[in-house]
């Protein structure tokens, strides 16, 4: 049976010792997050994930969700209670203000939470997930009257949220979307279309159910310039706020999917469904896109999240199972063999696996802490500079987080040999259930090109050259010190690398966009690989300082750090020459085929 066990230290390490959280006390909500504040309470969300959340995920895995013939959908066994113990403990509005009933606290916090739970169970923690990412789109588009109808319960987590783009001949090209809406007398819409894959499309966990809609009125215009948005709630608010009345808007089936069984991703069919407008008409995107951003982060905490839980596994198999000897010598002499871990190649495996998401947990906290700053910071250029570094790091995050997330599935289950190919010990559901991150939200192809065809150019290359910059000074800085020169040297090849890169596509990609398209994806890595470099030497500087200082308890955690990082730097930084190396072979083999020949 599977194994976890949230990563309590490594997260308090990155925020205390990497990131430093209390140097941000100036920000709303950081002086209530004391060092024992945060303590306490990554220490809860691990109990709710370890013991509440993990225990119903393999079998709400096998079980999964059910829709009956009036078109209600129950989940599996367990869920409810599962999601009610996690609603009453307000972890949905953790990060939200409190003037809307939130607790205020530091959205680096909540993420770092929130990676415990889609550990423990990913389909599961989905449901509160995308109730999360509404309450965003209404707090930052709504109106005060909206926000007053809909926030509360939502906060409570007695009312649930979704997003609903995509329509069956239109995946990411949302231009193409046929959904209506007719403005009604009172200032309504009636909403018509079919939505599918709506994760958390009808359930059994909530009173209601929140549904956020991309729909065209009627006259507006094609494309994407005339989309707008829309609260299309389950049950329609009676004049004291209370669900009344169910609306037009069903589950006409639930998708057979290849993972995340036990959440209900939903066909969902609106017959003149009642809407409400919100934000400005044909500009839905807009708010949708508040939503989406959000949403994004949150998959790349998928990503990494199912590693994690996949490595944890891998581990403890590879410390138990006895197989074949270690090169070197009986490591287990009074046993028949020794146990897997004496194998370098295992150890090659698991190392990799630590390194990318040990690093990729300080990338993923770094990026929340820049949101942090971008919306609760009182310096106007302090604020800039974050948000221009959030919004490129937004498709990274995602993209390679994702990617990484389900290879690093699969390269634990191969751990297991054949005993990771069946279901009893759980690693087919990590492989199963990581697929999903890398399509959703945008494919992780589409947040290449949004990386390359948007983030690097705008504002005249800002926000890049800011990160070069920042990337670069580090290096400086920390140039002279010995210690740290295994790290610094590493990290500033990579960033050389990514640097003539990206003056490779700037001199050859205006011209001829298919080399850029042609590259992006390969891009979108090596500069992950650098951004998350970056992360291990800055980790790496935090765990000499830690030793200097007089370790302690610590030593053993803190050497193993040093270890982790040095692994990263000698084995997977050097990826990067190979990444600059695709990416200015340019577009020529790539396009030349005819399509009859593929």
């Amino acid at each position: 049976m599977p194994i976890y066990k949230a990563p309590v230290n490594d997260t308090l390490f990155i925020l205390n010792d990497v990131l430093s959280l209390e140097r941000y006390n100036n920000l709303p909500g950081f002086a209530d997050a004391t060092g024992d504040m945060v303590e306490a309470i990554a220490g809860e969300a691990a109990k709710l994930a370890e013991e509440v959340l993990f225990p119903v995920n393999l079998s709400g895995d096998q079980e999964g969700c059910k829709r009956a013939d009036d078109a209600t959908v129950t989940t599996p066994k367990g869920f409810r209670q599962a999601y009610d113990l996690y609603r009453q403990g307000g972890w949905i509005g953790l990060a939200v203000p409190e003037e809307f009933g939130g607790q205020g606290l530091p959205y680096v916090l909540h993420t770092a939470v929130g990676e415990y739970m889609s550990s423990a169970n990913m389909a599961l923690t989905m449901y509160p997930g995308l109730t999360q990412g509404a309450i965003a789109a209404i707090l930052v588009h709504g109106s005060d009257e909206q926000k007053a109808a809909y926030l509360p319960k939502m906060l409570e987590g007695t009312w649930t949220g979704t997003m609903n783009l995509t329509e069956p001949h239109c995946g990411t090209d949302l231009g193409l979307l046929r959904t209506k809406a007719v403005p009604q007398p009172d200032g309504s819409y009636k909403i018509s279309g079919q939505k599918i894959f709506i994760s958390a499309g009808e359930h059994d966990m909530s009173e209601n159910i929140v549904h956020l809609v991309l729909a065209r009125i009627e006259g507006a215009p094609e494309g994407t310039k005339g989309i707008s948005l829309f609260i299309v709630p389950k049950f329609i608010l009676k004049d004291d706020g209370t669900p009344g009345e169910r609306n037009g808007v069903t589950c006409g089936a639930i998708e057979h999917k290849m993972g995340i069984h036990g959440n209900a991703t939903c066909v969902m069919n609106y017959d003149e469904a009642t809407g409400y407008l919100i934000g400005t008409e044909n500009k839905g995107l807009n708010a949708m896109f508040v939503m989406m951003n959000e949403a994004r982060l949150g998959v790349g905490l998928q990503g990494l999240s199912i590693a994690e839980i996949a490595y944890q596994n891998a581990a403890q198999y590879a410390r138990e199972r006895l197989q074949g000897r270690s090169l070197s010598g009986a490591k287990n002499p009074d046993g028949k063999a020794d146990p897997l871990i004496v194998h370098p190649d295992i150890r090659r495996t698991l190392m990799t696996i630590k390194a990318w998401t040990e690093g990729g947990r300080a990338f993923t906290l770094w990026t929340a802490l820049k949101s942090d700053i971008a919306h609760r910071s009182a310096d106007e250029a302090e604020r800039q500079a974050a948000d221009d570094i959030l919004g490129l790091m937004t498709p990274i995050l995602k993209g390679v987080l994702t990617d990484k997330g389900f290879d690093h599935a699969v390269m634990a289950q191969q751990v297991f040999g054949g005993h990771g190919y069946i279901e009893e010990h759980g690693m087919s559901q990590y492989v199963r259930d990581a697929r999903i991150a890398m399509i959703y939200e945008g494919a992780n192809g589409i947040q290449a090109l949004d990386l390359v065809g948007r983030k690097l150019g705008m504002n005249g290359g800002r926000a890049v050259m800011a990160l070069f910059k920042e990337i670069g000074d580090f290096c400086e800085e920390n140039r002279s010190d010995e210690k740290l020169a295994p790290f610094t040297k590493g990290l500033k090849k990579g960033l050389n690398d990514l640097q003539a890169s990206t003056m490779w596509f700037m001199q050859n990609a205006m011209a001829k966009p298919d080399n850029a398209g042609a590259g992006s994806t390969d891009y979108m890595h090596l500069f992950g690989l650098v951004v998350i470099g970056y992360m291990w030497a800055k980790i790496a500087k935090a765990a000499e300082a830690g030793l200097a200082g007089g370790a302690g308890e610590r030593e053993d955690f803190l050497k193993n750090k040093l270890v982790t990082a040095k692994f990263f730097m000698e084995r997977l930084m050097p990826e990067t020459a190979l990444r600059k190396t695709r990416i200015e072979a340019g577009a020529d083999t790539v396009m030349e085929l005819a399509a009859e020949a593929f």
